[in-house]
């Protein structure tokens, strides 16, 4: 038969489903691997060819360690819980149950028939009270540790959605979901204490494989800064307004104090005549989000009429607030050092406020200097350098005796807000009394299982929908003997996501979230794939969840990834008229090397864009699976580029790859689809072919370097078919090496092609024989002071002199030279020879 996908694929599918082929059990004899991909949300739309990008390089390593021998943990779950199912409840009456499970079942066919080699039976939800009873758990093991707590703080209320947004949820003021105008609103939150692990989360970073520029958003997310916090008596009051500053060996610069709209202390302060103004900036504020605010390149502010006392100069300075400075970040308060800090330095220069230098080293009028330099204006410190901090420790001190301040180390990052006012999450396992906390849940009364509800809708006073449950809401408690309610907010998404990966090492255990000796063969995942939009709110979650487990003796290991890579998003071809408007694909058709709308002579402007429903340019996989099959696409993937990488999508691309594994089938099978396989002994060029691919194919795939993977199996393809290649020890190691990157063809190569019974899978790698992987003489271009003028034949290893010698010899490079002199010799070996002449 032809190479028919459509009748390969689904067989292969179910003979790995009956021989539980990809099944992981622990086997302390063994090397293990643990293979990770970041578990999808079941949205109803199903998978577009954007997610199988991520899954393909984590299934294809895990299909070479296989048959390096090693134990592999390949598992798939889904992230169930999340605001859409939640919105389609409230726009549908579909409650997120069943929503949930339907699109569940479809990721998993769509995932079975891409032919990734997952264990399915360690299959997990996040919706499924079987699983967050364990999420609950660790909740409860926080809260045992006093990492988790409740505190009034200011947040971004979106009323239409009726929840708490984090801050890269609201863009411009409103929700990024429905566009819903937001606000800042104090609530009483549940929080998470991931500060108090901002040391280790740093330290961690030296020891993990991960791109080195995730690591650096994540420092740069935890923000760590040494410096001092300095008290400003408020004059005329008993009040102190105190400031963290890296830059203490400026405060004699210091000619005004700025406080965050929304510090509660600016309606102790502030003057009458300066009240109505304060207020309406502070309604202004309360409508941006924070990202918003430190966004802005105007610097806007009000005075507030109060003034605080300078404690170096005994001066007074005004007091003004500027949604610039946030309430939360540090003290929610700065002292301005205008002279030296940009910031400052705008505001300063917008409100007429002095700019006074106290630093050498820069027109401060003009623009804020903040190198270092030599303190002036600075009464007892002028003279003192700045540089290697010896007038900071210098200011720091004198301040301490003076009972001013004291230093201190400070982080940008702050708690992690913990809960949500939907329906659609993980019930916070704890029990109250008239707002208060009275006890948490004990292991033995979860799971708390999300009860029916009448509507999903907001409630709109900061509950959740769960708070119109009475009848689950109260509880008469038996440890207490009091009538308690249960708390009404939800864990948010990122809850059941940062500890899924321990549940895939023991998904069935009903006595604990996972045996300690099964984490302890399977942890730390070995290589974690998933896009950068994770770079620092997962990624980091996850990390201080395995550290606060670590720390109750319940894990061995602090760090959860060893080995992190990103993979970038697959764009597609959206077309755009002259009017700016989408033009649907099918009313474009190509010609003469430009875009048309069908019927008319209209030129359409093509753009490669992220994917979406709404620009009509998401790719099905069910449909390119449907025309070229599973393998084909996977192929195609790879080949697009490197992983790391944005990819435009190409119907054009994968049909070529169509055709490449069409030539891969003919490699073993003849026209009559006879297998061409014998017993005969290789030629050398054939065993040349094969182990040069093995070698590369498999540094390749170690390196996720898979679009040169599949170039150096074209390569092979076309030069085993040119030396019609039919020894079973060449073509076993081919068949070998096409096994991850297009599996269902493999597997009926192995079988059909060369006899074999029992799969592919666990057949051990072929190692590259170096004996066969170096050439013997190579050809390399010639060039006469830059311009290439020839080639030469030499082994890949010739010495300088010998090269130079070849050229001397070359009929083809030998006029160049004539009566010239080599006065430079630019010498590569194997790629390039340059003669500098004169």
């Amino acid at each position: 038969m032809p190479y028919q996908p459509s009748v390969i694929e689904p067989r292969w599918q179910t003979w790995w489903d009956d021989n539980r082929t990809f099944v992981a059990v622990e086997d302390r004899a063994k090397r293990k691997f643990y293979a990770l991909d970041m578990f999808p949300y079941p949205s109803g739309k199903g998978l577009h060819v954007g997610h199988p990008a991520s899954y393909i390089a984590g299934d294809i390593v895990s299909r070479l360690r296989r048959a390096q021998g090693f134990n592999v943990l390949h598992p798939m779950g889904y992230d169930a819980f999340g605001l859409p199912a939640e919105q389609k409840a409230i726009d549908e009456g579909i409650p997120p149950q069943i929503s949930t499970d339907q699109a569940i079942v479809n990721f998993r066919r769509q995932l079975k028939m891409l032919g990734f080699s997952y264990d399915w039976t360690r299959e997990v939800s996040t919706c499924d009270p079987a699983y967050y009873k364990w999420t609950q758990y660790i909740f409860i093991k926080l809260y045992e540790q006093g990492l988790a707590y409740q505190i009034d703080m200011f947040v971004n209320w979106c009323p239409a959605l009726g929840t708490v947004l984090a801050n890269d949820e609201v863009i411009d003021g409103k929700s990024e979901r429905g566009g819903h105008p937001v606000e800042r609103r104090m609530m009483r939150q549940w929080m998470l204490k991931i500060t108090a692990f901002a040391e280790r989360l740093l330290e961690g970073l030296d020891r993990i494989d991960w791109p080195e520029a995730t690591k650096e958003r994540q420092r740069e997310w935890i923000g760590r800064s040494e410096g001092a916090e300095i008290e400003f008596r408020v004059a005329g009051g008993d009040h102190v307004i105190r400031v963290f500053t890296t830059r203490p060996d400026t405060i004699f610069g210091a000619t005004y104090l700025v406080m965050a709209p929304e510090h509660p202390l600016v309606a102790a302060l502030v003057t009458e005549p300066a009240r109505a103004a304060v207020l309406a900036y502070q309604q202004r504020t309360a409508s941006r989000s924070e990202l918003d605010r430190q966004a802005d390149k105007v610097k806007t502010g009000v005075a507030t009429g109060a003034h605080a006392i300078n404690p170096a100069t005994g001066e007074p300075i005004p007091i003004w607030i500027a949604d610039y400075v946030i309430y939360g970040y540090g003290t929610g308060a700065i002292m301005a050092v205008p002279g030296h800090d940009d910031r400052d330095h705008e505001f300063a220069r917008a409100m007429a406020l002095p700019i006074v230098e106290v630093v050498t080293g820069g027109n401060v009028q003009e623009a804020a200097y903040c190198g270092d330099g030599t303190m002036v204006r600075s009464g007892p410190f002028d003279g003192t350098p700045t540089e290697h901090g010896v007038a900071k420790q210098r200011i720091t001190r004198w301040l301490e005796e003076r009972g001013a301040g004291r230093a201190v180390v400070t982080y940008k990052m702050r708690d992690w807000i913990f809960a949500r006012q939907r329906y659609w999450g993980e019930p916070i396992p704890i029990l109250k009394r008239d707002g208060a906390v009275v006890r948490a849940l004990t292991e033995a009364e979860l799971p708390v299982v999300l009860p029916e509800v009448a509507s999903y809708l907001p409630t709109g006073t900061g509950e959740s929908p769960l708070a119109s449950a009475r009848d689950w809401v109260v509880v008469d408690d038996p440890v207490t003997g009091q009538r308690l309610e249960r708390e009404t907010d939800t864990m948010p998404g990122s809850a059941a996501s940062s500890w899924y990966f321990l549940r895939y090492c023991d998904p069935h255990n009903a006595a604990a979230f996972c045996a300690r000796e099964r984490s302890d063969y399977w942890m730390p995942v070995d290589l974690y794939v998933g896009g950068t939009e994770h770079t620092v709110g997962h990624l980091m979650y996850a990390r201080m969840w395995q550290k606060a487990l670590f720390d109750a003796g319940l894990v061995r290991d602090d760090e959860p990834f060893t080995m992190l890579r990103h993979q970038g998003m697959i764009l597609a071809h959206t077309y755009y008229d002259a009017q700016q408007r989408i033009v649907p694909y099918a009313q474009v058709e190509a010609r003469e090397g430009k875009y048309y709308r069908q019927g008319t002579t209209d030129v359409l402007v093509q753009r490669n864009e992220k994917m979406s429903k709404r620009k009509g340019n998401v790719v099905n996989p069910d449909d390119v699976i449907r025309q070229y099959g599973a393998d084909a696409m996977r192929v195609y993937l790879c080949f697009l580029g490197p992983l790391k990488d944005d990819k435009p999508w190409s119907p054009q691309g994968i049909e070529a790859q169509f055709h490449w594994l069409t030539r891969v089938w003919r490699v073993l099978f003849d026209d009559s689809d006879t297998p061409r396989v014998d017993a005969s002994e290789p030629s050398d060029a054939a065993l040349r072919v094969i182990h040069k691919a093995i070698r590369k194919v498999t540094d390749d795939i170690d390196r996720l370097q898979l679009n040169t993977a599949i170039s150096a199996l074209h390569v092979a393809t076309r030069d085993l078919t040119a030396l019609a290649a039919r020894s079973r020890a060449v073509l076993e190691p081919f068949v070998q090496l096409i096994q991850p990157f297009a599996p269902h063809l493999a597997e009926e190569l192995w079988s059909a092609g060369l006899g074999h019974m029992g799969g592919i899978s666990f057949v051990p790698w072929p190692i590259a024989d170096p004996r066969y992987t170096t050439d013997e003489v190579i050809a390399i271009g010639v060039q006469i002071a830059g311009k290439t003028r020839g080639e030469i034949r030499i082994a890949p290893d010739a010495s300088q002199e010998a090269a130079v010698a070849a050229a001397q010899a070359s009929a083809d490079v030998m006029p160049y030279l004539a009566g010239r002199t080599i006065t430079r010799v630019i010498y590569k070996p194997g790629k390039i020879l340059n003669l500098i002449v004169s």
